[in-house]
């Protein structure tokens, strides 16, 4: 067997996906170094978020603008609702957005 079979095989994620940050139940500050270091290679951070990580999503944006690359810039921001279908059958409502950050210049 080759050792390439044994490797599992890497999921090819878009560009659009590799500079995006999922926000969720982790500490704040992990998604603020995660979107750092998207915008230091100097392209644009895309931080999305559902639900009631919205308002996390929005601290880590307002934490880097602020204490870490002060020059960063809100490029835009989407809100939109999504219908989830619940476990009883009944779909959900859930509001999302999704802020583009632009790196500081």
């Amino acid at each position: 067997m080759s050792e390439e079979a044994d490797k599992p095989k890497e999921k090819h994620r878009s560009n659009k996906e590799q500079n995006s940050v999922f926000v969720g139940r982790r500490p704040t500050m992990n998604y603020v170094m995660a979107t750092m270091m998207i915008l230091n290679t100097g392209e644009d951070c895309t931080v999305k978020a559902r639900g009631r990580a919205i308002s996390h999503a929005v601290d880590v944006c307002e934490i880097l603008r602020n204490r870490f690359l002060k020059g960063t810039e809100y490029k835009d921001i989407r809100l939109s609702t999504e219908v989830l279908e619940g476990e009883n059958g009944q779909s959900n409502n859930v509001s999302s957005i999704e802020i583009v950050l632009a790196p500081p210049k």
